[in-house]
């Protein structure tokens, strides 16, 4: 749906040239021009208006004749040679070389020649002599082939007849066999104004061409089609009426020529077998004009038409005119029509397209002039910001204008909301500027009119005469004026104000253009005159409108940005500065501009035809291939097939930057800026104030998205400004989760829920609303807040947020109309976090017994029939069981699918029961069993056992224990059965409790013998009561598991209070080191003996031990550090050595620490994969298992760290233990070994607290890196996932890693020994 706007048109002064031009080529690298003409070869540079090099066919050369009846078939640019290759009528090959400006002839054919065509690489060039042949020669001039261009064979393609049945035989539809007996059409000859001469054109790729000619025999063109080896391959049909014009389309297959038809005039495509495909009808008559050239421009978007009329005017001037077609959908637009009129002066004698500017056509008059114009696609849509802009998008069709308001609908291309006929072809389309005025519409014709279409403001919006609704009012003609400037030179038409137009047209000078300021002439109503003009220094490309701030800026030809002043006495121009006061310019020329605001400032975006977005001088991006701003959005299309929507107000322009460079959040599927599109998608039109975003597909097709960003921005203004109802239809409409309604706004929600209900005034949307409820913020999850949205105030409320919203909703309907929304009602109990069925099967048999009187209301069937539809039948019928209700159950029951012998009986059975023990079975039915324990408890005495095996099935200890404390004797039993419960689980303790609490110490005296209880033991003997001598024997099995417990104190008052056995309680101090109790025993029973017996040799041997150990400990801890350093070492050379091979920029270089396990160098490699969904706990275990001590293991330095850390904490945790041993050394005695105690022990910590900050060092990195020359699939696998989940992982390192506290505060050494 692009138009082709007019960029610019670049016109130069009569040249001083002799003779006229006959053939136009454009030289690629420069861009100037090459013109031949009876005389001359010259090159033109066209933006200075100077001949660059020139030199003469005649004379001296004699390659032309003096008296100018010479001609030039051919003329063509070789950039590899420098040169440029002319051929003449006469037969002679020129090269003329752009640096010496010599000629220089390299062949020549006697019989002359009639055309020269070059392949596109220039590798091959086609010659057709005067003796109707073609000869193919290489670059070098060498010849490849010469055959005749008539040939009787068809070609190597030719088609293979199967031979199914004669022309006689088969069906020839409802002409029936007499078509079979009709003639064949007569060949008809070439038209008579035909100059007979062959047409050549190459395919894009150069591997075929085509040749038209005119047959000897039957006097009509044909088209044949050869290799690049000169090897036939196909010939067209015979085609009546066809034309001299031959272009092939360089990006496709197809070749496009002319026919004459008998009522009408075509263009015609033909495949590379030379069969017909497809056609498109020029607008004329038959006999009005004659198509005197074709040509696709280079990237085939182009079709341009040359026409000439065949019958001169009264002044005895032919008419001339160039028209440029686009195809979409299957349908050919035209789009300009360069009209000439009869001037023979102006009249184009040389055109061709420009090989590198797709949309530049270079023209050279009859008088020696060159024209130069700029085109670029561009869509024509009204530009209004606000609600009543219909999104109008206007499409040029030659005299017709197609207009698609897509605020009502959506039609595709060809077709449209309506048309706009006029009376010339159309070649600019603009919409006014003026807010709320938007939809009208300005058009300007090739014949220099301008039009303007107003919207019908008829009340038959409605009525139609085929019965047909009208989905938008059309646009009527108001006005048509004329228009005092040339109409080809008038360009960027911009309609700003009702009576005022600005238009460009190029000066008399080059290098500069004129702003025109067009006014309805106050003399003549029906003409536009320039009230005033500007000039600007230097060419304008673009000329554009803001909508918000109504400014109009300009973008020069070398990126300059100016501002337009129109709303002053003299208008002028100014440069477009910054908030700073800097000059802002583009760094390229853009082909689509426009004016947004970001943060408040305005800027202009610009596009270039490379796809690189700028915002002034800062690139955006560099892959976008279509842009629209709409309200304070930025909406972009890129080549990777991505639609981003940037809001902004909320971005600045490194933001926007930032945005548009990043990936746009590919991975986040909650994303709201970007959407993926079809390939090749481009923006047509943005709905403003709406939700849809209009696409257009490379093939031509529409399609319509509503970008999540502009859904969710409309979204919330509708919920802001509380109009519930228009976002809930759109939510439900585009599948938008229904949680945004309470999520957006909690606490106004609330404020304004019968506003929502009365809104809404619909049961089924509430309903919908309400199944639809979740406990997720939508706003923090599927649907982000934008950063400039702060969050909204939370309700105070400890409920969950399905329950506030179902009672407040609940609670609102009750208030309003509790019949009308009685299912909604249900619908509020149903779907809380605890379903509330009973309620709600409670409120339908109320209303099947109470039926209200309200015609509208619900009756109790279709309630209970709409409960079944929330809820499973067979939970329903269970929770009507639990009601304790048979009129319920019975209702529930029938709308099932139930087998009434399947409930009745158990119905009737439950009826016949006793109301406690009746509840007892249901709740046990319904597997409460909690209920039922508390109504079986009611039920009598006589009930107790099976209450009794209730507990025990269903472990209900506390429950049953609390429903029968008034109950003595089934309290006992109770107590005792959950004693048996308690020791069958190990826990002794709370069996003892229970059951010397029930009066049961015996039992109690067992348990807490097991469980080592001893104080609790021995009171409950003394309640038995026992007898003194099994008191003492039962002091002494407790002493003994009490010494395999290494409780040695306890064991030892045991023995002395209890089992009255001093010695055996000495003993037992000595043996767990508890000197101080000892020696108080040894005093209190007068026991000096065994002072030297057992005290002193006990404390030698625990001195000897303690050495040991500790030498022991400190010859474990110094191998370890050593190891340790050792390993580091290797790993940092390792890791070295890895940056040497990789290079200082390697990517992992920064994954590689001191602390990885990867890089050891083992052969060892590991997985943890199958230990990611364990515990914590066995999580850790598993952590320290692969700490292997082994030599080259994985993980051996975290093993060695972990190692020293245990040793320091063992060694550290001996500090009371040695003070004791200490004191008891000393008293006996013992300094020699007490000093020696304590050196050791004192050395040893000092050894162990000196290696803290080597082994432990503060700089360690803790993780492990995701890759390694040791790392495997599965680790690397389990590193991401520790990655994404890093707490359990790091805590674990942490555990291993974290140095040890040691605990110095402890006064452990005597200072009597120092």
């Amino acid at each position: 749906m692009r138009n082709l706007k007019l960029l610019k048109s670049l016109q130069s002064s009569e040249l001083q040239i002799l003779g006229a031009p006959l053939c136009l080529s454009v030289r690629s690298d420069t861009g100037s021009l090459l013109v031949a003409s009876q005389f001359c070869i010259s090159e033109y540079d066209p933006r200075t208006g100077q001949v660059v090099s020139e030199a003469s066919l005649t004379g001296l050369t004699g390659f032309l004749p003096e008296d100018g009846s010479g001609g030039v078939v051919g003329l063509q640019d070789l950039a590899e040679l420098e040169s440029a290759c002319l051929a003449t009528a006469g037969g002679d090959v020129v090269l003329f070389n752009f640096n010496t400006c010599q000629l220089e002839c390299v062949g020549s054919v006697d019989s002359g020649l009639t055309s020269m065509t070059w392949s596109p690489d220039e590798e091959l060039v086609v010659l057709t002599t005067g003796q109707e042949t073609i000869i193919m020669m290489t670059k070098e001039f060498e010849p490849i082939t010469e055959v005749g261009i008539h040939q009787d064979d068809f070609g190597e393609g030719k088609f293979i007849t199967v031979g199914w049945g004669k022309k006689e035989t088969q069906f020839h539809g409802s002409e029936g066999k007499e078509a079979a007996k009709k003639k064949i059409q007569e060949v008809q000859p070439a038209a008579d104004w035909d100059d007979r001469r062959p047409r050549v054109t190459w395919r894009g790729d150069g591997q075929l061409f085509a040749v038209s000619a005119v047959c000897k025999q039957s006097g009509n063109r044909k088209v044949r089609v050869w290799n690049r080896e000169g090897v036939l391959q196909a010939t067209s049909e015979t085609i009546n009426g066809l034309e001299a014009p031959l272009c092939w389309k360089p990006s496709g297959s197809l070749i496009a020529s002319s026919q004459r038809h008998p009522n009408k005039h075509s263009v015609v495509f033909m495949e590379k077998n030379g069969l017909l495909h497809g056609d498109f009808t020029l607008p004329f008559s038959k006999d009005q004009a004659k198509v005197k050239d074709l040509l696709w421009n280079s990237d085939s978007s182009v079709l341009a038409v040359w026409l000439e009329d065949m019958t001169a005017g009264e002044d005895g001037q032919i008419n001339t005119c160039i028209q440029l077609w686009t195809v979409g959908n299957y349908h050919w637009y035209l789009k300009q029509s360069l009209d000439f009129g009869r001037d023979a002066l102006r009249a184009p004698r040389c055109v061709c397209w420009d090989p590198e500017r797709p949309l530049r056509l270079h023209m050279l008059t009859h008088s020696w002039t060159s024209v130069t114009y700029d085109w670029s696609f561009t869509t024509d849509k009204s530009s209004g910001s606000e609600g009543s802009d219909n999104a109008n998008v206007a499409v040029i069709d030659g005299d017709k204008i197609l207009v698609t308001n897509f605020r009502q609908c959506v039609v595709p291309p060809p077709m449209c909301s309506f048309e706009l006929q006029l009376s010339s072809p159309v070649n600019q389309v603009t919409f006014l500027c003026q807010q709320q005025r938007t939809n009208q519409l300005a058009a300007l014709t090739s014949d220099g009119q301008i039009s303007l279409y107003v919207q019908d403001l008829g009340n038959d919006l409605d009525q139609s005469a085929d019965g047909f609704r009208r989905m938008s009012r059309p646009l009527v003609l108001q006005k048509t004026f004329r228009v005092c400037v040339e109409p080809l030179s008038l360009q960027q038409l911009l309609w700003l104000q009702e009576d005022l137009f600005v238009c460009l047209t190029s000066s008399l000078q080059t290098t500069s253009t004129l702003i025109l300021l067009l006014h309805p002439d106050p003399e003549d109503e029906d003409s536009l005159s320039v009230r005033s003009q500007v000039e600007v220094d230097g060419v304008v490309l673009s000329l554009v409108h803001g909508s918000q701030s109504g400014t109009v800026a300009l973008q020069l030809e070398d990126g300059q940005i100016q501002k337009l002043l129109y709303n002053v006495p003299e208008p002028s121009v100014e440069e477009w500065r910054d908030s700073s006061g800097c000059l802002i310019s583009f760094p390229v020329p853009c082909v689509q501009t426009a004016l947004c605001s970001i943060s408040g400032e305005e800027h202009l975006l610009g596009l270039t035809d490379r796809s690189h977005l700028y915002v002034g001088d800062t690139e955006l991006a560099s892959n976008i291939s279509s842009f629209a701003v709409c309200n304070d959005f930025l909406l972009i299309t890129t080549h990777s097939h991505t639609c981003r929507c940037l809001h902004l107000n909320t971005l600045t322009v490194k933001g926007l930057q930032a945005a548009l460079v990043s990936d746009g959040g590919q991975n986040d599927q909650n994303d709201e800026t970007l959407r993926r599109v079809e390939r090749g998608s481009r923006i047509v039109t943005v709905v403003p104030h709406d939700t849809r975003v209009i696409l257009q597909m490379p093939r031509g097709n529409l399609e319509t998205v509503h970008h999540r960003a502009l859904l969710l921005a409309q979204l919330r203004k509708w919920l802001d400004s509380l109009r519930f109802k228009d976002a809930f239809e759109c939510m439900k409409k585009l599948r938008i989760n229904m949680n945004l309604i309470y999520d957006h706004n909690p606490k106004a929600f609330l404020e304004n829920i019968q506003t929502f209900i009365t809104q809404l005034n619909s049961i089924s949307h509430i309903n919908l609303f309400l199944t639809e409820l979740k406990e997720e913020d939508t706003t923090g999850s599927m649907y982000p807040r934008p950063p400039d949205i702060s969050p909204a105030p939370q309700p105070v409320s400890l409920q969950k947020k399905v329950d506030v919203v179902c009672d407040a909703l609940r609670s609102a309907m009750e208030a309003m109309d509790p019949n009308k929304f009685f299912l909604s009602i249900l619908t509020t109990h149903v779907k809380k976090s605890v379903p509330e069925l009973e309620v709600a099967l409670q409120k339908v048999h109320e209303l099947r017994v109470n039926p209200p009187a309200d015609p509208g209301s619900v009756s109790a069937e279709v309630a209970l029939k709409y409960l079944l539809f929330l809820v499973n039948v067979n939970d329903l019928y269970e929770h009507s069981l639990g009601t304790y209700d048979f009129d319920l159950v019975l209702m529930v029951a029938e709308k099932s699918q139930k087998d009434p012998k399947e409930y009745l009986p158990f119905l009737n059975m439950l009826k016949s029961l006793e109301p406690n023990y009746q509840r007892y079975s249901i709740d046990k039915h319904l597997k409460r069993y909690r209920k039922a324990l508390q109504h079986l408890s009611r039920a009598g005495a006589e009930h107790f056992p099976e209450a009794l095996q209730l507990v025990k099935e269903q472990k209900l200890y506390s429950e049953a224990l609390r429903l029968y404390s008034a109950d003595p004797p089934h309290y006992k039993a109770l107590s005792c059965v959950y004693a048996d419960h308690l020791m069958q689980n190990q826990q002794m303790e709370q069996a003892g409790l229970l059951l010397w609490r029930c009066g049961e110490p015996a039992a109690a005296l067992q348990a807490f013998a097991s469980a080592s209880c001893w104080r609790n033991a021995v009171c409950a003997a003394q309640q038995i009561p026992l007898p003194p001598d099994q008191i003492a024997l039962l002091a002494r099995d407790l002493a003994e598991k009490l010494i395999e417990q290494r409780r040695h104190s306890e064991a030892a008052l045991l023995l002395d209070q209890y089992a009255k056995d001093c010695e055996e309680a000495i003993l037992a101090l000595i043996t767990g080191s508890v000197w101080d109790e000892a020696l108080r025993l040894i005093y209190m029973h007068n026991r000096q003996d065994i002072t030297e017996t057992n005290l002193k040799p006990a404390l030698l041997e625990a001195f000897s031990t303690q050495i040991g150990f500790l030498e022991v400990q400190v010859a474990t801890f110094t191998r370890h550090r050593i190891r340790l350093s050792v390993v580091r070492e290797q790993k940092e050379k390792h890791r070295l050595d890895m940056l040497d091979e990789d290079g200082p920029d390697c990517p992992d270089a920064e994954l590689y620490s001191e602390a990885s396990s990867v890089m050891t160098g083992s052969k060892y490699s590991h997985s943890n994969s199958r230990i990611s969904s364990r515990s914590s706990k066995n999580r850790r275990k598993a952590e320290r298992k692969k700490l292997s001590l082994k030599e080259g293991s994985p993980m051996e330095d975290r093993a060695l760290i972990y190692a020293l850390g245990e040793i320091l904490t063992t060694v550290d945790k001996m500090r009371e233990e040695v003070h004791g041993l200490l004191k008891a050394l000393v008293l006996f005695h013992f300094e020699r070994q007490a000093e020696k105690l304590q050196q050791i022990y004192e050395e040893s910590l000092q050894t162990m607290e000196a290696a803290l900050p080597e082994v432990w060092s503060d700089g360690q990195n803790i993780q492990t890196p995701l890759t390694g020359p040791n790392s495997t699939a599965n680790s690397i696998m389990a590193s991401f996932q520790q990655q994404q989940n890093p707490a359990a992982p790091q805590q674990a390192a942490a555990e291993v890693l974290a140095p040890p506290k040691m605990r110095n505060g402890v006064k452990w050494k005597l200072a009597v020994l120092s």
